[in-house]
């Protein structure tokens, strides 16, 4: 199933990530994990956030994808399924 994760960060811990040289190695290795068809960065509500799309196969994904943006940036995170114009093409057509 095709989800969008997002990632609002915690600024104190984000800034930290940073300052310490962690923050590529924290975003690179959730890049290799969830291995998503798009991601986006920017601010909003003023906070570095992240949207991640990704194809979750099963939910036990759910706690290894999380966890980097928990534990190492206290991120706050929605995790939620999405749909392409083909797959609401598709459940439409069920509604017949």
């Amino acid at each position: 199933m095709r989800v969008m994760l997002k990632a609002t960060l915690d600024t104190d811990k984000g800034n930290d990530a940073i300052r310490g040289g962690k923050m590529p190695q924290i975003m690179q290795e959730a890049m290799e994990k969830l291995k998503p068809e798009a991601a986006y960065f920017g601010p909003m509500g003023g906070r570095r956030t992240c949207f991640l799309i990704f194809d979750m196969q099963d939910s036990s994904q759910l706690p290894p994808a999380l966890e980097p943006f928990l534990n190492d940036l206290n991120a706050e995170v929605e995790v939620c399924p999405i749909m392409n114009s083909d797959d609401l093409q598709k459940g439409l057509s069920q509604l017949r």
